[in-house]
């Protein structure tokens, strides 16, 4: 059952495509997306933090935030406490990326909805609701047992 689901639940490669095509159509780079994503789940980070992150060099790092600032989704600022450390935090408008992809992904999935009948839309409510509560053991387990592995992608732990 559990892979019958699963199957189910895949990405067919028109659809990632396509949903790659969505989020770049700004010009994003998907670096640009990882470094708005990281700063969203982890707050503003040091130039050597946010190189960690991406796992590229500081140099590296420092030529994606630059072109990021040109574009006003990122600004460096020194730390109050301080000021020899400089912190990318993300700005309103970095911040607005994901806002308007995410209502972008909303409006695509409420018109596959729509074509669901009343009872497959309860039973689905359902089930999602189940997975949300599953997540969250999970979530809360991992995190009691220090199991969460390195390597293991952000959405499974």
């Amino acid at each position: 059952m559990i892979e019958e689901l699963l199957d189910t639940m895949a990405w067919d490669p028109k659809e990632r495509v396509g949903a790659f095509r969505s989020w770049l159509r700004g010009s994003l780079s998907l670096v640009h997306l990882q470094v708005i994503t990281t700063l969203e789940a982890e707050g503003p980070l040091s130039m050597t933090h946010l190189a960690e992150a991406l796992d590229v060099s500081v140099a590296s790092a420092t030529g994606i935030v630059g072109r990021m600032e040109e574009r006003g989704l990122v600004e460096r600022r020194h730390r109050d406490d301080d000021r020899r450390v400089v912190e990318v935090h993300i700005t309103p408008r970095g911040q607005k990326v994901f806002q308007v992809m995410e209502r972008q992904r909303r409006t695509r999935f409420a018109s596959v909805l729509e074509h669901l009948t009343e009872g497959e839309l309860e039973a689905f409510l359902v089930g999602m609701r189940a997975m949300r509560a599953a997540r969250a053991k999970v979530k809360a387990g991992l995190a009691t047992s220090g199991a969460a592995s390195a390597d293991a992608p952000e959405a499974d732990r």
